[in-house]
Parts: structure tokens; sequence; C-alpha cells
């Protein structure tokens, strides 16, 4: 996976928008107004992609056990994020889009339906 299939998959999602909130190198996905996916482009750049994604905390520590490139979200919360490292080769591209899904999908799961209810 390259990050233009990243990019292009996450913004076929409803209601997704992209930000650079923390500096010109961060890309940060949104549903909602809410994060669910953040990347380094330079990482990308110099062959070493990597992505951070909501995780149910159950979840997260089952992947971390069972995948060597799964690890404790870098700069986040290690309870509730997860860093994929991509490059490393034993996380499938299916693997990898099931877990951005999940991490779109818990963040909807956790604003209000009223909000909720505006993806339609």
């Amino acid at each position: 996976m390259n990050i233009e299939q990243l990019y292009d998959y996450c913004l076929k999602k409803k209601g997704v928008t992209e930000t650079f909130p923390f500096d010109n190198n961060t890309l940060v996905l949104k549903v909602l107004g809410k994060m669910f996916l953040l990347t380094s482009l330079k990482g990308w750049e110099e062959g070493k992609p990597a992505i951070n994604l909501k995780c149910d905390p159950t979840e997260a520590e089952n992947l971390r056990a069972n995948y060597d490139n799964i690890i404790p979200g870098y700069h986040m919360s290690k309870k509730h994020w997860n860093t994929l490292k991509l490059n490393q080769g034993d996380l499938e591209n299916a693997l990898v889009l099931q877990l951005i899904d999940h991490s779109y999908d818990l963040v909807v799961k956790g604003v209000p339906k009223k909000l909720r209810d505006t993806l339609g």
C-alpha cells in the first residue's frame, strides 16, 4: 500500500476531512471533526511509512501481541491508539484496511447521535 492508496481509501468514507493541525508533515484524517488516522508524510518519503489508528483497548493489546509491527500509538494514548509500521512486511493490506475501518467506526460511534446522523 502506498500513501495515495491509503489517502484515496480514507477519503471515500463519509464525512472524512484532511487537516495538518500540528505541522506541514503530519496528515490527520478526521470524521465529524475527530481524528481517526494520523501519518507522517516525511516517513512515507523516507521509506518508513506508519499510521496511527484508534483501536478498542482490548483489540489493541491483542494486535500488539500478534504482530511485531503494531505497537502502542506513537505520541498518542497508548491505551486507545496503535501505530502500524507498514514497510516491515507482516501486515497485509486487508488487515490495514480493516483496522482503518475499525478506527473510523470507533470515532463515528463516539460522537453524539445527532452528529452521526449527518453522515446519512
